[in-house]
């Protein structure tokens, strides 16, 4: 017996996908309080975990640290996509990774547990890092195929760096949350601030001639 249609299409949508891909490679790599280029200390797996319950996955889950260190690996490579800010370079950026790193597109049910749906990865009992890369190329290439332009970006925040999943109409998002737009245009408004003063006459003394 499959799982209800409604509600595995909701938690398992391509944006849900997009959106988990984002959180999964911020949280591998550190992004929180670094660079991203993963050069901070790994995550515990518990954190990991986490992220995958928020978006949807069942319990057990079941992740060591070894799963741990192939998966920050993993996250590494799918920012490459979010880095680049133009549909092109998304597009092959994409293609490589689909080219060296993904199996054929099949469907599954997962043995009759869930509703039909496509998978990149080779087997559906494929490894943690193997599942996360094939899983994220299908659904930032879905969301590229139908907004025709990057999936993604990089927060614009020096301080951040995370990666975030652009979507609706509207100015082109920079940010990966509100608190870093404030921070950044709090930021902004001081060394304005700053500037002007320094600029500005001095004052005259108040001695006369």
């Amino acid at each position: 017996m499959t799982a209800p249609t409604d509600d595995w299409s909701t938690r398992h949508s391509v944006l849900t996908n997009a959106r988990r891909t984002a959180a999964l490679i911020n949280v591998l790599t550190g992004n929180s309080t670094g660079t991203g280029t993963g050069d901070q200390p790994p995550p515990h797996p518990n954190a990991v975990a986490e992220v995958l319950r928020e978006y949807g996955e069942l319990d057990p889950i079941e992740i060591t640290p070894a799963d741990i260190t192939r998966m920050r690996a993993t996250a590494l490579l799918l920012r490459e996509v979010f880095a680049v800010e133009h549909i092109d370079p998304a597009a092959a950026a994409l293609n490589r990774l689909l080219r060296e790193h993904t199996g054929p597109l099949r469907l599954t049910s997962h043995g009759g547990s869930a509703p039909w749906h496509p998978h990149l990865d080779r087997h559906d009992d494929a490894p943690w890092d193997e599942w996360f890369l094939a899983s994220s190329c299908l659904a930032l290439t879905v969301l590229l195929w139908d907004r025709q332009r990057p999936p993604g970006g990089l927060c614009a925040s020096p301080t951040c760096q995370n990666v975030y999943i652009t979507q609706g109409p509207g100015p082109t998002r920079r940010y990966c949350s509100r608190r870093c737009a404030t921070r950044e245009r709090v930021a902004a408004h001081r060394r304005g601030q700053r500037d002007g003063q320094s600029l500005s006459p001095a004052p005259e003394s108040g001695r006369r001639p």
